[in-house]
């Protein structure tokens, strides 16, 4: 069954806005999102680069109360995998928004829309290792993931006259940014 493409547009802009409203809350008053250990998550996310993004994040998640630090990166994993994926599924819309028009940004879209799919899978794939205490796989996952934007950035360039979107290039600094916070957090763990 296909999903109709204004479903799957409605879906990622409202994904999109939450997440926005989570930052913009998180930003201006990082203690109003108190669910979980707030002593854990203070002490895991100082050892991250984006610390409001980490602790808003994980204090949003109502499993984050009785996460232990792995659990605290597994949380992260699964936010860049929601990320990665609503992403993926805003390019796909966008293609299909497009009908017969400009076969290059057509072809740049749906290749960058692959490359979000890929991250996610490299997202998938440090989850697992995570739970297998592999954090050295986690984190070369983990690179790889926020990798895969720069190289759909990178295709824009490729082709004179396009222009990299704003909104994705907000999604790419999102998505690396949560990538880092979730490596900083294994590259933690023991």
């Amino acid at each position: 069954m296909m999903i109709p493409w204004w479903v799957v547009l409605i879906s990622s802009i409202m994904i999109s806005k939450r997440f926005f409203f989570l930052l913009l809350l998180a930003h201006l008053q990082p203690e109003a999102l108190v669910k979980g250990d707030g002593t854990l998550i203070k002490k895991t996310c100082k050892n991250t680069n984006y610390f409001d993004l980490c602790f808003s994040s994980l204090k949003s998640d109502p499993s984050s109360t009785n996460a232990d630090p792995k659990g605290l990166a597994v949380i992260m994993v699964g936010i860049g995998m929601a990320n990665a994926t609503s992403t993926s599924l805003y390019l796909s819309s966008q293609t299909r928004l497009l009908g017969t028009a400009n076969d290059s940004t057509k072809r740049v879209l749906k290749e960058c829309a692959e490359k979000y799919t890929y991250a996610n899978d490299a997202l998938q794939a440090s989850a697992q290792d995570l739970a297998n205490e592999a954090y050295d796989y986690a984190s070369m996952h983990i690179a790889a993931a926020s990798d895969y934007p720069s190289v759909c950035h990178n295709m824009f360039k490729r082709y004179q006259g396009l222009v990299y979107p704003p909104e994705l290039a907000r999604r790419e600094d999102g998505l690396k940014r949560i990538c880092d916070v979730a490596l900083g957090i294994v590259q933690n763990l023991d």
